[in-house]
Parts: C-alpha cells; structure tokens; sequence
C-alpha cells in the first residue's frame, strides 16, 4: 500500500509517498508558497510520475484539532469535517489549512481513501486529573479540556528513544521550534502535555502566546474595546517570542542574532523560552515519579546545542549532564548527554510523516 502524506504548513507544504508496512519512502518533496492546492496536487502527481510508484492508494493527513469525539485516526467523511469546522476557533492557523487541503484532494484524487490521523490522539492515555481543567461543567460538556499537540512527533521520539536505549523509559519528549511542546511519556504513554485546549497554550512559541491568564485577556478586551477576531489574531500572529522581542516572526535564530548583538528584549525572550522548558522538564519528572531520558527534537531542539545546553542547566540534581563535544559538535540522531550522566539525553530529527502513515495502514488495513 502506498500512503500519501502531505505535511502542511501556513505558506509551504512537504510531502512523502510511504510503501506501506515496509515503510519504505518512494518519493519526498516540499512545495513553497502554496495559494491553490490544486496545483500542489498537480505536482505532487508529476512528482510522484517520475517516481517508482504505481499509484497512491491513500492520502493521510497530519490533522489538529477534532475535539473529544476526534482523538484517533480516521476515515475522512461528513461528520469529521464537521468536527474541524466546529474547533476551528481553538485551532485557526490549523484547522482552516487541513479543512481547504482534504476537500482539494477529495477533488483531485477522487476516490482515493482520505484519511486524518488526529495529532491529539497520543494524548488520549493522559489521566483524568491531567485532563481536565476547573471550569464550569457546561465548559466540560461543550469539549474544553487538555487535549495536546504533536502527537506524531512525540510518539515517533519516545519509539526512537525506546530503540536506541534497548527499554522502556520514563522520557521528557521536547519538541521545540516555531511551535513548541513538551511531553511527559511513561514507557511510551502520554501522562501530560504543555499544549492544553488549543495549541496556544504552553510554552511561547515563535507567535502564539503560550499559558495566559484568561482574565488578562477579558481585561484587554474591555480596555481597548477588541472584538474576539482582533485578540485571536494579536495572540496567534503577533504573540509568543516576537511579543516578548519586539523580532517579526519570533525566529529563535533571530533572536539569538538580536542577544548576542546586545538586544535585551530578545535576550529576555530566550530566557523565558528555557525557563519554561527547564522547569516543565522537572514538572514532568517529579510527575513520572523520576527521570531516565530527555529528548529534544524540532528544528530548535535537533539542531541548536545552545538551547539544549541552556534548558538542561540547573537540571543536574535529576542526573542530567550533557556532554559538550558531543551537544556542539555531533550530527545525527545521537546522545548528547555525558557518559557519567543518570539520564540520557537525545537529540533527534522527528518524521512525524511515518507515524502518520502507520496509523492510515492500521486504520485501513482494520476497516478492509
């Protein structure tokens, strides 16, 4: 079976065909600056024409926010569109994206299965007392609670992790980039997530404001009179790191240019990014009862050995102790931590495009 994965991004979209179960890839590609997914659909096809594939036998997608009757891998029909038309307000950047990307696909590979492998759907082992937030009851029933995000990602870390060290650990996942969360996995179960209700929530990503008090924002909106269309977009496009630096984008590269060149706002802005991660790393092992991996992945976490060696410092009473030669100078999914480390720490590329094709095989392969 081959699975089609198109991994979408607000302006840019990249995409594998996976030989399912050899998971082998046939074909990848990244297509920037997408306005017409028809034509991304043309090119993927004349992509893929050139390729050694006989044809696309299901289209799977990476998809965000469904609520809690959407926490798995699925079919796509009615009611699942549906479903991401009703959270789009939680999920805006998200939802609106997939929801335009599947009924374009539903017309250009007509007839071929569509399926959405929910990011929330790792999180759904979380307890109940990580779940669920102190709000009115009707809240609860109308779908707000703890869902969590990069769920492909965090699942894909904690199976890599398990590999490499040969068991089953208790593993703090660290997925940092532009969008950032953390993950506590005990032996490859999600117990609690940084992300809760919408992918606002948590640590500052690059635009999106991270955890808040609710009334700074009822107080906002009644000061300066806004609508809930104007504090969506403040919070979503203009929030997080670019916030707090004054830096368009929220780029953790620019802001690291902006410190080192004297800019105390970005400095301050890094500072609060591992801040947040430092102590959701202890959080999270006092949570699992202690600590055997961390793993960091994401375009920051995988590739910058100054921010792994910032949010680990202060972590040494829980037995981490990075390696320098190895954070700084290594390539490759390897351990960074030192020999005489008590937890193992990773840094790693995530394929978030293979767990989803896994899960489209084992929802297809259940419903044949």
């Amino acid at each position: 079976m081959n699975v089609l994965v198109p991994n979408l991004g607000s302006t840019s979209l990249k995409y594998q065909v996976l030989e399912m179960p050899s998971e082998r890839t046939l074909v990848k590609g990244r297509v920037e600056r997408v306005s017409d997914y028809a034509e991304v659909i043309a090119q993927i096809g004349a992509a893929i024409a050139k390729a050694p594939v006989a044809k696309v036998d299901a289209v799977a997608f990476k998809v965000v926010h469904g609520g809690p009757d959407y926490r798995g891998t699925f079919l796509v029909d009615a009611g699942l569109l549906g479903a991401l038309e009703e959270f789009l307000p939680a999920a805006p950047a998200h939802n609106r994206i997939y929801l335009d990307a599947i009924r374009a696909f539903a017309v250009g590979l007509s007839g071929v299965p569509l399926i959405a492998a929910f990011e929330t759907e790792f999180h759904s082992t979380m307890p109940d007392y990580a779940r669920e937030y102190g709000v009115p009851s009707g809240w609860r029933e109308a779908g707000v609670a703890k869902y969590g995000f990069h769920g492909a990602s965090h699942r894909f870390v904690s199976g890599r992790v398990t590999a490499m060290l040969g068991r089953d650990v208790r593993l703090v996942s660290c997925h940092l980039g532009g969008s950032s969360s953390i993950c506590a996995i005990d032996r490859g179960r999600s117990i609690d997530t940084t992300m809760g209700f919408s992918p606002q929530s948590g640590l500052e990503n690059a635009t999106r404001h991270g955890d808040l008090d609710a009334f700074a924002v009822l107080f906002m909106m009644e000061k300066r009179g806004w609508d809930v269309a104007e504090v969506r977009g403040q919070l979503s496009r203009t929030g997080g790191l670019a916030g707090l630096s004054g830096i368009a984008g929220g780029d953790v590269r620019d802001l690291q240019s902006a410190a080192a060149a004297g800019n105390a706002r970005a400095a301050t802005a890094l500072a609060v990014f591992v801040y947040q991660a430092r102590k959701t790393i202890g959080a999270y092992a006092a949570a699992m009862g202690g600590l055997d991996a961390v793993a960091f992945t994401g375009g920051i976490g995988e590739n910058s050995g100054a921010l792994r060696k910032q949010c680990c410092a202060g972590l040494e009473f829980l037995g981490i102790a990075l390696d320098p030669r190895r954070n700084e100078e290594g390539s490759g999914d390897r351990l960074v931590s030192s020999d005489a480390s008590g937890v193992a720490v990773f840094a790693l590329a995530t394929d978030e495009e293979l767990i989803v094709a896994r899960r489209a095989y084992a929802t297809l392969t259940a419903n044949a």
